[in-house]
């Protein structure tokens, strides 16, 4: 973070500053890092005493002190030797102390940022952005997928007068959440990916997901630019509601931005990348590229991280050669592991919906080679409200239809899938169900065989992310 008195951070926030004994002065500089995890707290810090769903912050504000906070932001005064900005919500408080940090920043002309949105590959996106950008400048990018009211200020008080770029990914889980993350960031590009059913429960509906998901666009000015999804006609639409330029990427031949020659293999996946010419002329620059990402919906998101470097005037070799050195996408996503034995593990189970699930089974089912058997270990698509049951439905009947060589459905919220495959005639055996993950691991440990490929998928609070990884170890 850029260095700040206290004095200045208070009235940033509007708090109350509380020096008490501890010999700081409202002249005090703080240019630590911020923090809401007290283990994360180091010496000269910023600790937010946030309210949680089963604990309160503030009752780790003794161990923030303990490891070095030099100012606790809290919502009343605590008997602790530090310096307090006692504020009405330290949630907001965070936010508008990001909000104050980026203009600043701003102000000096050398900052760019670039919003990221959408239903499905934020946090791929943002991690090939990195990679991009990381060879032109300094750039801040989110940890894991710091992405919410929380995690996204959390990034951007991590720029410095020297950070010449700032990838935010920005999530919502409701109407006006991105508005007011893109309010504080202000993006000169605002990406959107995709439109879909993920957190459709707490939205309300793919109606609603529409509405919260325009907000990244809706706010940029005229000399911004969006770059949107060709290929999704929900995230198309947007281009109505934007004063922004427009700059669309996607397999779509109108595209703007554009892959050709998609092949997914087990090793990654080969497509040509098809950019503007940089000269702003109706020219157009290709290069062929190996993509070791695995899985061709993973294309779609190398295409926006392509289009926000293009747009920030990163050449297309230097874009193709940061692509191909991207090995992963996250970890637990697309994760390849083991081998041994001839058994490949695919570990991509931190979040799921029903778009990713129907593309990684897809993948899987794309990859196998012949005479090899695909397994698809799937658990529940979490946040999915009174859509959950046909959803989790379609996505067993897709993997009949994909030929997926033995389903095992693990936990009680998805055995929808279970059952709506065995309803299926042509099915006999190809499915079977597990209470725990646990009881899988001891069915999958001995049935696995030479030659299986094997897709983990679940959303995070099904667990199997740590399936995947006892499955990986098992065959490493």
């Amino acid at each position: 973070m850029i260095a700040l008195t206290l004095e200045e951070i208070a009235a940033a926030t509007a708090g109350r500053l509380v020096l008490g004994n501890t010999g700081a002065t409202p002249a005090t500089t703080v240019s630590g890092l911020s923090h809401t995890d007290s283990r994360d707290v180091t010496a000269g810090s910023i600790f937010f005493a946030k309210p949680g769903e089963f604990t309160d912050g503030h009752l780790f504000a003794p161990q923030a002190v303990e490891n070095g906070a030099a100012l606790i932001v809290v919502d009343h005064e605590l008997d602790l030797p530090v310096p307090q900005l006692v504020v009405d919500d330290t949630v907001v408080a965070l936010g508008a102390l990001a909000t104050e940090v980026i203009a600043r920043v701003r102000a000096d002309g050398l900052l760019k940022i670039v919003g990221i949105t959408g239903s499905n590959g934020k946090t791929t996106t943002k991690n090939l952005l990195r990679a991009i950008l990381e060879q032109r400048g300094p750039t801040i990018a989110p940890r894991a997928s710091f992405n919410n009211e929380v995690g996204a200020p959390v990034t951007m008080l991590e720029v410095t007068d020297e950070t010449e770029f700032l990838v935010a990914e920005m999530g919502a889980s409701g109407i006006g959440e991105i508005t007011r993350l893109v309010r504080m960031a202000r993006p000169d590009i605002g990406v959107v990916l995709k439109v879909g059913l993920a957190h459709a429960g707490e939205f309300g509906g793919i109606e609603a997901t529409l509405k919260a998901k325009t907000e990244m666009v809706t706010d940029l000015l005229p000399t911004d630019v969006a770059i949107l999804n060709l290929d999704d006609p929900r995230v198309a639409s947007m281009a109505d509601k934007t004063v922004a330029r427009v700059l669309w990427f996607g397999l779509d031949p109108r595209a703007d931005v554009r892959a050709t020659g998609v092949v997914s293999t087990a090793r990654g996946t080969s497509f040509t990348l098809v950019l503007p010419a940089q000269d702003g002329g109706s020219d157009t620059v290709e290069r062929p590229v190996n993509f070791r990402v695995l899985g061709e919906h993973h294309v779609m998101n190398a295409l926006a991280a392509a289009a926000a470097a293009h747009t920030l005037g990163v050449g297309i070799d230097d874009i193709v050669s940061a692509l191909e050195s991207v090995q992963r996408a996250e970890r637990w996503r697309m994760e390849v592991m083991g081998g041994a034995r001839g058994v490949t593990i695919i570990n991509d189970a931190y979040n799921a919906s029903p778009d990713s699930m129907a593309a990684a089974l897809k993948t899987l089912a794309q990859i196998a080679g012949p005479g090899e058997r695909t397994v698809a270990v799937l658990g529940e698509m979490s946040e999915l409200g009174e859509f959950s049951g046909e959803e989790h439905d379609r996505i067993g009947l897709l993997a009949v239809r994909l030929n997926i060589g033995q389903l095992v459905v693990v936990g009680p919220a998805a055995r929808r899938m279970h059952i709506s495959t065995i309803n299926e005639g042509s099915w006999d055996g190809e499915s079977l169900y597990f209470d725990t993950p646990d009881a899988a691991y001891e069915h999958l440990a001995s049935a696995l065989k030479p030659g299986d490929t094997v897709l983990v998928k679940s959303s995070n609070s099904a667990g199997l992310r740590f399936l995947g990884d006892r499955l990986g170890e098992l065959f490493s």
